[in-house]
């Protein structure tokens, strides 16, 4: 099969098209064939060498993927050859063949493209582990949501609206990311090139009125999240972007009772990742078939374009997925 392979992972790495073995599905696995797959930040930093596959993985990129089943398991069950599905992956998406577990594929919504299901299993899963596993999003909570116009942001804005009714602040370093922002719900955004966002939610709503903050910027942005908090108030950590924090400041943890935590997905337990599947899938799927949850997608690439792609993402340009169309 054709697949993406980096080449010397570092500051100096490439992309390259090749060909590689096909895997075999084992006796609990679907064989998917990849029609296209996206494009997150956790594959920049695996092209960079600075996030390591999870013991066993592939070396080929890829967090999700969406295509057809090809061929299924001795005992599978509830899923067959020809069903439209995609797919949480640990790896391996940037390919023609992917494996994975039967209980972690999803069919795609009724009247979806195969590039809208490529972005959704990445983003919303991260989103809604982030708002309703960790954060435990409740009724009409304030929700601060970094790099709101990101994949996971746009997701995140979606669910806690749609979900929660949640007041939504957003950040984002563009006009047109935030007028994105806006079109998914956000009601305050606020452009962190321009504004000190704590500051801008102090004017708007007033001091500290943050429920949760989803945040992927790390040191930057920790005294001014702890800032905006209100008592019980929750802090989730996806990602340290703008580089780790040296000094914490324990007083406001303590005094306003916050609850930090810290997570990562790829490298869950399978079981997590399918309850977490599995929860999404029952109460979320059924609503982009009517439209009232949607994967934004910024631009869609060919596989042999993935370089292309990588240098729009790492640019910062993009609003939105960045989806890979595997078969062209």
């Amino acid at each position: 099969m054709k697949a993406i392979q980096i080449e010397n992972p570092g500051p100096e790495s490439r992309l390259l098209l090749s060909d590689v073995s096909a895997p075999e599905p084992k006796s609990n696995e679907v064989l998917i064939r990849v029609e296209a797959t996206a494009m997150n930040r956790a594959d920049l930093l695996q092209m960079a060498g600075r996030y390591p596959v999870p013991e066993g993985v592939t070396e080929i990129p890829g967090l999700e993927a969406s295509g057809v089943v090809e061929a299924v398991g001795t005992e599978v069950e509830g899923v067959k050859i020809g069903d439209r599905v995609c797919t949480l992956l640990d790896g391996g998406g940037y390919a023609e063949y992917v494996t994975v577990d039967q209980h972690m594929v999803m069919p795609i919504p009724d009247g979806m493209s195969i590039e809208s299901a490529a972005a959704i299993p990445e983003v919303f899963l991260t989103a809604w582990q982030a708002l309703y596993w960790l954060a435990v999003l409740k009724h009409r909570e304030t929700v601060l949501i970094h790099a709101g116009a990101s994949g996971v942001g746009t997701a995140a804005i979606q669910l806690a609206r749609t979900f929660s009714d949640a007041r939504v602040a957003v950040t984002a370093g563009s006009d047109e990311k935030l007028e994105l922002c806006r079109s998914l719900g956000a009601e305050l955004t606020i452009n962190y090139n321009q504004n000190d966002f704590s500051e801008a939610i102090s004017r708007q709503w007033g001091r500290a009125q943050v429920d949760v903050a989803i945040d992927f910027i790390g040191a930057p942005y920790w005294n001014q999240n702890l800032e905006v908090l209100t008592m019980d108030g929750r802090l989730v950590m996806l990602a340290m972007l703008g580089g780790p924090q040296d000094e914490l400041s324990l007083g406001k943890i303590l005094r306003k009772r916050l609850t930090v935590t810290g997570s990562t997905l790829r490298n869950r337990a399978l079981s997590y990742k399918q309850e977490l599947t599995n929860d999404f899938a029952s109460q979320a799927l059924k609503l982009f078939e009517i439209g009232d949850l949607k994967p934004v997608i910024d631009r869609v690439y060919r596989l042999d374009e993935a370089e292309v792609a990588r240098r729009r993402m790492e640019a910062n340009k993009n609003a939105g997925k960045i989806v890979l169309r595997v078969r062209y």
